[in-house]
């Protein structure tokens, strides 16, 4: 008798999407410059058309008011102080932010573009809630219009394991142009900055890249994207734009061999590493003092010109933690100083989680009186291994040096919805059944100056990653995460 056990989905089904995922730049490099497939779901997850198309509503008005934030400067200089004395990265952003917009009471010269991603978990409780801010390195938009164009493809080319493992058969997918709204955003706010300079020719496009970067496939896509729509892309490393950035007349950004600059998007910049540079800062002990000077001053000398950038140093401290946690604590009437009405701040407000600073108030109240799995503690770090979970949060509140306190927040715990159904993650060309699945939902935005530049009055589609519920790190390069898709239901 053959005791041998089925199989989640048929082998060459399994090959097929793969293939498929590979084919379409749904990959990460491997150090042998190789590359595998991104793990991905074979079915979407559902979620409630009223929610979708409240977030559809409410993320752009987001974006609307960190833009204004962002460009509120005394205002970040102000509010932001005490954290920057706790972070040394963050007080060496302020100090650039300081430089960039101070010196002679002069605005600085760049345009500000703002691509950013805000996430969100859709709390069984409470509802759909915001988990952060991304206003810099905001990336995986192309994954995410190409999770969805894969689940597509697995419902018309193998509807019997589509139907299998989706929560309803009857939901329709939600529309997602990620890939190609944020190359429309980048390439509208290039063209107008290549206007200005009344030059014909190619817009320049400069992608900062952090070096032995492995998600270079995600950034490839909106490349060529860019490229079909006529702008000129290379991409360069903080170290290489040192010795090639030049000024031109007009405070024109120029690129040695290449010319004037249109727009500089920064997919580096989040970590005080994107900018170590020993041989250029000095030797000895110096060198420690003076750690990333060099090719941060790079990125100052890029906002001294006329040119659009994301993220711009206010954008990035506009997106912090701390800034969000700023944002949650404070009245909604208060939104209105950034030109928000009280009807938009209120939605604003509807979808921001309970935060609280850390101090000895708090460490105490929480040490007394938290219910310690419905927290979260939160450094200003980018990215996954910054969050700190349930039994481990105390212990860390209590070894914190008090001048470090401003760098961290307490954050409400989110619990999102677990899909009803099990479904199958494929992860390195095998399949396993996850039981458990929870999503994290990541809505796109592209504002350049402060005004929309997508189809869809700035919003610029959605990624979406999953996990087991079990798992605290949903990154799909560093954690258990994988890619998704959603489908409404009504």
């Amino acid at each position: 008798m053959n005791t041998q056990t089925m199989p989640l989905i048929p082998q060459h089904v399994v090959e097929d999407l793969c293939e498929w995922a590979i084919m379409h730049g749904v990959a990460i490099k491997n150090p042998n410059n190789t590359a595998r497939h991104c793990p991905f779901s074979v079915a979407p997850m559902t979620i409630e058309r009223d929610v979708y198309q409240h977030l559809l509503t409410v993320t752009p008005l987001i974006s609307k008011l960190v833009s204004a934030v962002s460009e509120d400067h005394d205002y970040l200089q102000a509010s932001l102080r005490k954290m920057a004395d706790a972070d040394p990265f963050f007080d060496r952003l302020m100090e650039l932010h300081h430089q960039a917009h101070c010196a002679g009471g002069e605005k600085p010269a760049r345009e500000p573009l703002l691509l950013m991603r805000t996430d969100y978990m859709d709390d069984r409780r409470d509802g759909a809630k915001v988990i952060e801010f991304n206003g810099i390195a905001a990336g995986m938009g192309p994954f995410g219009q190409r999770a969805a164009e894969l689940h597509n493809y697995v419902r018309e080319q193998w509807p019997s394991v589509y139907n299998q493992w989706v929560e309803d058969t009857t939901a329709q997918p939600a529309a997602n142009k990620g890939l190609e709204q944020l190359a429309l955003g980048i390439a509208t706010a290039a063209r107008k900055i290549k206007a200005d300079f009344n030059e014909d020719g190619q817009p320049l496009f400069v992608m900062v890249v952090q070096k032995h970067e492995d998600n270079v496939y995600d950034q490839h896509l909106l490349e060529v994207e860019l490229q079909r729509l006529g702008i000129k892309t290379v991409r360069r490393t903080f170290d290489q734009l040192y010795a090639q950035l030049s000024s031109g007349e007009d405070q024109r950004l120029m690129l040695q061999e290449l010319g004037g600059v249109d727009v500089v998007y920064l997919r580096a910049g989040y970590q005080l590493a994107d900018y170590c540079a020993p041989e250029l800062d000095g030797e000895g002990d110096a060198a420690s003092a003076n750690c990333c000077r060099t090719l941060s001053l790079t990125r100052l000398f890029i906002e001294q010109h006329r040119v659009a950038v994301n993220a711009t140093l206010s954008q990035q401290l506009a997106t912090s933690k701390s800034m969000q946690m700023i944002l949650t604590l404070m009245p909604a009437e208060e939104y209105q100083r950034w030109g928000l009405t009280l009807e938009e701040a209120q939605l604003v407000k509807s979808v921001l989680a309970e935060m609280k600073p850390v101090n000895a108030q708090s460490i105490t109240w929480f040490k007394n009186a938290a219910n310690i799995n419905e927290w979260v503690l939160k450094n200003q770090g980018e990215g996954g291994g910054h969050c700190i979970f349930a039994d481990d949060i105390l212990p860390t509140l209590e070894a914190l040096p008090a001048k470090e306190y401003d760098a961290w927040a307490l954050m409400q715990r989110l619990y999102p919805h677990e899909r009803d159904t099990a479904t199958v993650a494929v992860r390195d060309a095998s399949t396993s059944q996850v039981d458990d699945l929870v999503s994290e939902i990541g809505l796109f935005t592209a504002h350049f100056n402060g005004e929309p530049v997508t189809d869809f009055d700035g919003y610029a589609g959605y990624l979406i990653r999953s996990k087991p519920a079990r798992e605290n790190e949903g990154g799909i390069h560093s954690g258990k995460g994988i890619l998704d898709s959603l489908i409404l239901i009504d």
